[in-house]
């Protein structure tokens, strides 16, 4: 059985098939924005807000859907460092298939990544601690 993928969420202890992801996420996490197409725009508001916050979002395109992930930790204080996480709702091998390209855009600052997502098998916090 899957868990519910959507990070920092300990509270939810859902677990089902991996058909039952996407209905779970529309039906119990309803602050989840989904967006179409294959190429999207991810604003992350209120940034310098103190401590952890997870920021998160789902990308609807080539009949999948992904979940994509920007999460801040606090590891001292002032000392914030942030992890962008792509995954589909699918199986590793299903992830395997597909690539994304992930632009970060700050003050004057630009930092693009390329990948292949994991699978909301692994879990966010898999790819952090993988760095990843």
């Amino acid at each position: 059985p899957y868990t519910c993928p959507c990070p920092g969420n300990g509270s939810c202890k859902w677990q089902g098939s991996l058909e039952q992801v996407m209905p779970h996420l529309i039906q119990q996490h309803k602050s989840i924005t989904t967006l179409q197409g294959e190429d999207i725009v991810f604003l992350a508001t209120d940034i310098s807000l103190p401590g952890a916050i997870d920021w998160v979002m789902m990308q609807s395109c080539f009949g999948h859907h992904f979940m994509l992930v920007l999460e801040k930790q606090e590891k001292h204080e002032n000392y914030q460092q942030f992890f962008a996480v792509v995954q589909l709702i699918g199986t590793r091998k299903q992830a395997e298939q597909f690539a994304y390209r992930l632009e970060l855009n700050g003050n004057r600052r630009r930092l693009t990544w390329e990948s292949t997502p994991r699978s909301i098998h692994d879990g966010v916090q898999q790819a952090i601690n993988n760095s990843d």
